[in-house]
């Protein structure tokens, strides 16, 4: 016996090549018949609709049919509302006349042809029923308020059961929650009623889904009393009843367990698994809480559950058992057909399980197998039949029955023996697209017997391709599992069996993926304006590819103003309807690629709305609003304003401004004012239309709660008082009749106030007043209810006048040939008879000092603001005689001038000559011509002429200097050089020093004969390297000099510096030649 079995092991691993490799055979060879659509089992008809019962078949020959009906042979012949498609076993019941019901009942279609017999499932045909609800009267229920309820429904019942739901006459589904809510078995559940429970229409409706049809139950009428209160309790269930229960469900179905609770206040659901955790991503909670359903059901979801009802008095808990059984079902799929070579082996295999296990039974053509003629070659073990040496026609079909009490598996596996080459069935020369990187599936779906052996080969068929990157499975097909463009090119698949070989070619093209460059961008739009999503793509370039976009994941709407280029969508003038996510799908006929970008339109708030005024007092009022729309921008603020219908109609005024999350400002109001109100909106787009106005508000009239500001005195004449101030405005007024109270006393002289009352203007003049005194100075408002607060005390002056006097005590240092400070003694008040604006220097120069400068007489002025007593005078010319005086001024003008007074500027260094002209140049003299400065400056001492050659390279030679007198105006220069440039410096010179020097440059005439020798010399090499080496030296030496002069040659500054020494010293004006003004 245990060599047996090891046999038989033996034998099913041998034979697992053909339980793998189930081949699909031709329809052009024999082969048993093979059943490919039947009715579902259990098949529930409308009643109102033919019959129809599906038996579709294959084989070779086409199978006949026949049907049984309730295990007996069901006569199609006798039948005459029922036919029989043609080449086909599909039923067609023709119920016009006849009562669906007649036609009930359990039937089989039987398929055969001459190499076996298939068989259907039992298909049960039941008529779906939707029976009339039973006449009944409701009577009302009058319950009191916080006591639970239960409203029934109990539908007839009806094939299939009917989906319940609980509307109110006007068809609205009436509102659920955690204390009202509907059960499984539909009926309405209170866990505790309140007073608007009451009502007369809790009706009950029954849709049943086969016939479309929907029955009512009569309404039902609560009245829920509020006699005495109801004391609040702990939880207790509805359903189901007891501390536990228990409940049945089969695998694979969806299991459902609730448990509705009574209390006060409402109890809360929870659900926890007691021997485990809830399978999350099966398990949803419906019915607020009260229903835990778990989907797709298993043998792991069987043990305990447990429900929890909870409010603040305390909780009660239910236990509910939940034990999983299962149907019949498949471990690794149903048997599948077996062909078979002649003196093969093969097995067939129904493998499948159940709880309770089920039990497996087996035939032959319809026939239980131990019925079936013995055959030596079958051998049948418990859930697998054994073939070995198999022959020629043993051909048939086999049917596994696998049942249990909660159902059966029926299928169908026949056994073909054949004997056939290879073929393969693949198309030749088809040609098989993939995109780079992803998998390349090649098939060769062959078709032998005994199974053909698959090969494959590329190109040149060096070698079978069976190895990385290949991989080939057992149908045949091989795998690339990273196509790149080098696997493109031509395949060979080669069949092979006992019996013969075969070739098919086919090819492969790696393409480019098909990408998204540039992706579409998240936009935010103002409404009304354009948008442009781009989408750049990149593809293979022998693929087509067609650009599409979506919107919300459906079609764009149908609209011109959707604009779809290559490469972008472009939509004008955006509405707020355009809002959402935008997908651009890039397609190819092998790949695409998408991406999304989301659109947000926005755009000024819409008006704020319901304006209303609350808290209404006698200074302010509380205004709120309802915020308008504001289309995906907050809103940042709210502008209040108002306007005033009794003071300025059609003017309106801002007053306040809130946040944007507040929605209601107290309002600070003023006296005799009729307000109306409005809100404006603003978000980071703008302000929003303003809203209507709201009511008009009144508020009563009072004194003033303030006075003028800006109050001034000052005189437009010197006997006079100007008093002003800036006027009220209406909504400061507080009340009619509006007037001001102006006060002055004169400053530390008067103790009472003088006072009149004007009318509402805005200046007083007083008259007769001492010229230029200090004033103290009030304004009151003052109206028909009274004064304003007691006013602030201003200060002003009097008119002004001319000064009467001149500075005295005036002298003058003289600080250099340039510069001279002037001093002075300050006015006493009373002189100046105004506000001190400073002081004038009026300065001239008489003449030169020098006998050979003309007179000069021009009047120059600098100005010192402020109480000064000094001053700088720059830019004076050098040996002048200057005069000048000095004059104050007020806001008025100016005084009189102080007696002029003379000082002489001392010698300076004189200025460039006038001119310097050369004269009769010779072979190696020169004369030369000037003219003296036309600024002397001082009495000229002489002048100093230097000069030095100049070769063709602009190079300076050395310096001769030679003094000349002051009453020279030209020089001879001899022993010169000839045909020499030179160039001249020529400077005066006085007491102070020498000035600034003019230069001139002349040449010596050159010798002809000495030209002519010239000429021969610098052909000469020596002479060529001799010139050179001089210039050389000349280099050097004016580097030195360069330097030497770089340490030394500073200018002298003492001057310049002395002339700013002084802060308030005042440069002399560009533009005009004069000084600037002294501050």
């Amino acid at each position: 016996m245990m060599e047996r079995r090891r046999t038989d092991a033996a034998l099913l691993v041998l034979l697992l090549g053909h339980l793998i490799s189930a081949l699909e055979v031709p329809l052009d060879l024999p082969q048993p018949p093979t059943i490919t659509h039947q009715s579902p089992k259990d098949y529930i008809i409308d009643p109102r609709e033919n019959i129809i019962i599906h038996c579709e078949a294959k084989g070779k020959p086409h199978p006949s049919f026949s049907w049984t009906r309730n295990g007996t042979h069901f006569d199609i012949d006798q039948e005459p509302k029922v036919a029989m498609r043609p080449r086909s076993g599909t039923l067609v019941v023709d119920i016009s006349g006849e009562k669906a019901e007649h036609y009930e009942g359990v039937y089989q279609c039987t398929a055969r042809n001459e190499h076996g017999t298939a068989v259907s499932n039992n298909i049960v045909i039941r008529q779906s029923r939707s029976p009339l609800w039973s006449k009944e009267r409701n009577e009302p229920i009058v319950v009191q308020e916080g006591v639970s309820l239960v409203l029934q429904c109990r539908p007839p019942a009806g094939l299939p059961p009917p989906i319940i739901f609980w509307m109110d006459n006007n068809f609205q589904r009436l509102p659920q929650s955690s204390r009202v809510s509907q059960a499984l078995n539909g009926d309405l559940y209170f866990s505790n009623v309140l007073k608007e429970d009451s009502r007369n229409d809790y009706i009950c409706y029954a849709r049943f889904p086969h016939t479309q049809t929907i029955q009512q139950k009569q309404p039902i009428t609560v009245r829920v009393l509020n006699q005495a209160p109801v004391d609040e309790r702990k939880p207790t269930f509805l359903i189901p009843s007891g501390p536990s229960s228990s409940k049945m469900v089969l695998r694979g179905q969806v299991l459902e367990m609730e448990c509705i609770a009574e209390g006060l206040p409402t109890p809360e659901i929870s659900w926890t698994k007691v021997s485990g955790d809830l399978p999350a991503k099966r398990t949803s909670f419906l019915h607020y809480q009260k229903t835990l359903r778990i989907v797709n059901v298993s043998e792991s979801d069987s043990g305990d559950y447990r429900c929890t009802a909870r409010n603040r008095l305390g909780s009660v808990h239910h236990t509910i058992r939940v034990a999983v059984k299962a149907a019949p079902y498949w471990i690794s799929g149903p048997p599948r057909n077996l062909v078979l070579a002649p003196r093969e082996t093969g097995l067939l295999i129904c493998r499948a399980s159940g709880t309770p296990k089920p039990t497996i039974t087996w035939a032959m053509n319809g026939i239980p197998i131990e019925n079936s003629p013995k055959d030596l070659s079958r051998k049948v073990e418990d859930d697998t039949v054994m073939f070995t040496d198999v022959q020629t026609g043993s051909s048939a079909v086999y049917q596994c029955n696998v049942s249990n009490e909660y159902g059966y598996l029926l299928s169908n596996a026949f056994v073909n023996v054949l004997s056939e080459p290879p073929r393969v069935l693949t198309q030749a020369n088809k040609v098989y697209q993939v995109i780079r990187n992803h998998r390349a599936l090649i098939d060769c779906s062959s078709f032998g017997s005994p199974i053909p052996k698959i090969t494959w080969f590329k190109e040149s068929r060096s070698s079978t391709l069976d190895g990385d990157p290949y991989i080939l499975h057992d149908n045949g097909t091989l795998e690339v599992h990273v196509a790149q463009a080098r696997n493109s090119g031509k395949y060979t698949c080669v069949a092979r069996n006992t019996l013969g070989i075969y070739e098919n070619h086919v090819y492969l093209e790696v393409k480019e993926p098909t990408r998204i460059l540039k992706q579409p961008e998240y936009k935010v739009v103002q409404r009304g304006r354009s948008v442009e999503f781009e989408c750049k793509v990149k593809h293979d370039p022998s693929l087509i590819p067609t650009m599409t976009w979506l919107k919300d994941n459906g079609e764009l709407p149908d609209d011109e103003r959707f604009i779809v280029d290559s490469d972008s969508l472009t939509i004008a003038d955006v509405i707020e309807n355009d809002e959402g996510v935008y997908t651009c799908i890039m397609n190819t006929s092998l790949d695409h690629d998408s991406a999304s970008a989301e659109l947000t339109v926005v755009d000024r708030p819409d008006a704020p709305t319901d304006l209303e005024l609350t808290d209404q007092r006698e200074r302010s009022v509380q205004l709120t609003w309802t915020p308008g729309d504001e289309h995906n921008s907050p809103i940042q603020k709210f502008l209040i304003q108002y306007e005033d219908s009794l003071h300025h109609r059609g003017h309106w005024h801002n007053l306040t401004e809130v946040p944007g999350t507040k929605t209601t400002a107290r309002l600070k109001l003023s006296p005799f004012i009729h307000y109306t109100f409005r809100v404006l909106a603003l978000n980071a787009v703008g302000l929003s239309h303003p809203s209507f106005p709201s009511r008009m508000y009144k508020t009563n009239a009072a004194a003033p709660d303030e006075n003028p500001t800006g109050v001034e005195g000052y005189g437009t004449e010197h006997d006079n008082l100007v008093i002003t101030w800036k006027p009220l405005s209406g909504l400061q007024s507080n009340g009619p009749g509006l007037q001001y109270k102006v006060m002055w006393r004169q400053k530390e002289v008067d103790k009472e106030w003088t006072s009149v009352t004007v009318a509402n203007v805005s200046k007083f003049v007083v008259s007769g007043t001492p010229t230029f005194v200090p004033y103290e100075l009030k304004v009151q408002a003052v109206n028909e209810h009274g004064t304003g607060p007691e006013p602030a005390i201003a200060h002003g002056h009097s008119g002004e006048d001319l000064p009467v006097a001149a500075p005295d005590n005036v002298q003058v240092l003289v600080l250099n040939s340039s510069l001279a400070e002037v001093h002075w003694d300050p006015l006493p008040a009373k002189a100046i008879r105004g506000h001190l604006k400073g002081y004038k220097v009026y300065y001239w120069r008489e003449r030169s000092l020098h006998k050979h400068n003309p007179h000069h007489v021009e009047k120059q002025i600098l100005t010192f603001s402020g109480n000064h007593s000094h001053g700088m005078l720059p830019g004076l010319h050098p040996f002048s005689l200057y005069s000048f005086n000095i004059r104050v001024y007020n806001g008025k003008g100016e005084g009189p001038p102080s007696p002029s007074q003379q000082f002489e500027t001392p010698e300076g260094v004189p200025g460039i000559p006038s001119s310097l002209i050369i004269t009769n140049p010779n072979l190696d003299s020169l004369t030369l011509e000037w003219a003296p400065p036309h600024d002397r400056n001082g009495r000229l001492t002489g002048y100093t002429l230097k000069y030095q050659p100049v070769n063709n390279s602009n190079e300076l030679g050395p310096v001769k200097e030679v003094a000349l007198p002051a009453n020279e105006t030209s020089v001879t220069l001899l022993n010169l050089k000839y045909s020499t440039r030179y160039k001249f410096y020529l400077n005066a010179k006085t007491v102070r020093g020498a000035g600034p020097a003019i230069s001139q440059e002349a040449v010596t005439i050159m010798d002809e004969a000495v030209a002519s020798r010239q000429v021969d010399i610098a052909t000469q090499g020596w002479f060529i390297g001799l010139m050179c080496a001089i210039a050389l030296l000349i280099l050097i030496l004016l580097i030195i000099c360069f330097i030497q002069r770089n340490k030394g040659g500073k200018y002298p500054v003492k001057e310049k510096e002395d002339a700013h020494t002084d802060p308030e010293f005042q440069p002399m004006k560009d533009d005009d030649c004069t000084f600037g003004e002294y501050r």
